[in-house]
């Protein structure tokens, strides 16, 4: 007789959906409601309070769901019962999966109120946001398992989010629009408008991706007992820290080009001074990449760039 499932603890909860990386995911989201504030003199509370929940619930599904697929997906025996949490803990893996489709349903439920509260191109956005939450560790072949899959759901969340943190403080007519007929529909976007929040997010998007690119660097080995073979694994582990090098060098490039054409105010100019930070954390990180020892550095360059950069629009706003 097999031995029962243990319950699951809160402490045991939040390192299933690993809260202290939540920051990371909600970031693009406070810089898109601050950068409405500056950029368009927007803001709405109710609509703001609405996504931010929704987009809490998203983050906490993506972390609990991988941990599930990574569970039934293993390989290794070793991974699936010594280190992934679900094995580790013994905990009902069906019952984890049920607890993270509540916590999905939980974000579209609220996704589609904001919806009925602005327009319907946010059912386009959200649809292909949710759709590269599940996709990214999923189906039969997994994004995560793809050599770009951590580009794309780094772009998705970081661009997405941030794009949807804007729009919903936009008062009508907004920039993008759905309109549905008895047999057409009508999709407008403003390219221009769209171009200007790419650079404005660029930075924090490319140092997004690039937490997850280090996360899979660090789990290399693992992910190719359990056969995930990732953007690292096709690079070679040496040329992969080779272009993680070059993240702070990208990474500030592209604030500065947000800034000269103005899509981001000239305060930003300020993040610059993050610059040695970022380059140690990069340092430290390569040196000895360990998910339990330097992985940490990755996620504090993407906190310190997003929360100067965050400042720099309250700036901005202020002045």
């Amino acid at each position: 007789m097999s031995e029962p499932y243990h319950r699951l603890t809160w402490p045991l909860f939040l390192e299933f959906i690993r809260l202290p990386a939540k920051a990371a995911s909600m970031l693009p989201f406070v810089l898109g409601i601050s950068y409405a504030g500056w950029a368009f003199q927007q803001f709405s509370w109710v609509n703001s309070l609405i996504y931010g929940l929704a987009q809490l619930a998203i983050a906490l599904f993506v972390t609990g769901f991988n941990n599930v697929q990574d569970y039934f997906k293993a390989k290794d025996q070793s991974y699936q019962q010594r280190q992934n949490i679900i094995g580790r803990e013994h905990l009902s893996p069906w019952g984890m999966l049920a607890l993270t489709i509540v916590i999905l349903l939980v974000s579209v439920i609220l996704g589609i109120i904001l919806v009925m509260r602005t327009n319907l191109s946010l059912l386009v956005i959200g649809a292909i946001g949710v759709g590269v939450a599940i996709l990214y560790t999923f189906g039969p072949v997994p994004l995560s398992r793809l050599p770009l899959g951590e580009l794309l759901a780094g772009f998705v969340e970081g661009y997405g989010t941030f794009i949807i943190a804007v729009l919903i403080n936009m008062p009508a007519p907004s920039p993008l629009n759905l309109m549905l007929g008895r047999r057409t529909f009508t999709f407008s976007f403003d390219l221009g408008w769209l171009l200007q929040l790419l650079l404005a997010a660029l930075p924090v998007i490319i140092l997004n991706a690039a937490v997850m690119f280090a996360d899979n660097i660090a789990d290399m080995d693992q992910d190719i007992k359990n056969q995930r073979f990732t953007l690292p694994y096709f690079l070679g582990r040496k040329r992969a820290l080779q272009w993680y090098r070059l993240i702070p060098f990208i990474t500030f490039a592209a604030l500065i080009l947000g800034v000269l054409t103005r899509a981001l105010p000239f305060w930003s100019l300020l993040v610059l001074a993050t610059w040695p930070l970022v380059c140690n954390n990069t340092r430290r990180y390569t040196s000895k990449p360990s998910k339990d020892k330097t992985f940490i550095f990755t996620i504090q360059s993407l906190l310190t760039v997003g929360g100067t950069l965050l400042l720099t629009l309250w700036l901005g706003i202020l002045f």
